[in-house]
C-alpha cells in the first residue's frame, strides 16, 4: 500500500514538474544573451504565408523547429522562437488592439540567430510574421 501510495505522488510530481515550466532556451546575438520560448499564451505554432498566396510559407512546429520558404521556394529547416525574459514571460510592445514580439530564427545550416517582428491583432485574429506572412489563430479560452 505505501509502495502504491509513493507511486501516485511520484507521478503527480513528475506530472506537476514537466506542465509548469515554460522552455526558455538562451541564445547569443552581437555578443549579448537573449532567451527566447516558443510558449507565450498564444497559438504561434502553424503555417504562415503572404495575403492571398499558398507560398512562400514559413511553417512554426510546436518544439522550435520549423522551414522558411524563400521568394524563389527554396525551403530551410530552421529553429525558432519569441524573445522572453529568462524565466520565460514573453517580451512586447503592446499596441491599440495588439501585441509585437521579436520573433527569433537560425537555419539549421548557420550558427547566426537573425531576428523580425512578430505581431498579434486581437481585434482581427490575425498573426504577422516577418511583416508580410500572416495566419488566423482561434483564442485558446473559446469555446
Amino acid at each position: 500500500m505505501k509502495s502504491l501510495q509513493l507511486l501516485f505522488i511520484t507521478l503527480f510530481f513528475v506530472s506537476t514538474h514537466s506542465y509548469s515550466q515554460v522552455q526558455v532556451d538562451k541564445i547569443t546575438y552581437n555578443s549579448r544573451d537573449h532567451y527566447i520560448t516558443t510558449t507565450i499564451g498564444y497559438p504561434v505554432p502553424g503555417t504562415f504565408a503572404p495575403t492571398g498566396q499558398k507560398e512562400p510559407v514559413t511553417i512554426l512546429n510546436p518544439d522550435g523547429t520549423g522551414v522558411i520558404q524563400s521568394d524563389d521556394l527554396s525551403k530551410k529547416k530552421m529553429n525558432w522562437g519569441i524573445e522572453c525574459t529568462d524565466e520565460g514571460i514573453p517580451i512586447f510592445k503592446e499596441g491599440f488592439n495588439s501585441a509585437s514580439y521579436t520573433f527569433w530564427y537560425r537555419n539549421n545550416d548557420s550558427d547566426d540567430w537573425n531576428y523580425s517582428q512578430f505581431s498579434i491583432h486581437f481585434t482581427k485574429k490575425k498573426m504577422f510574421l516577418m511583416g508580410e506572412r500572416v495566419k488566423e489563430y482561434v483564442d485558446y479560452d473559446v469555446q
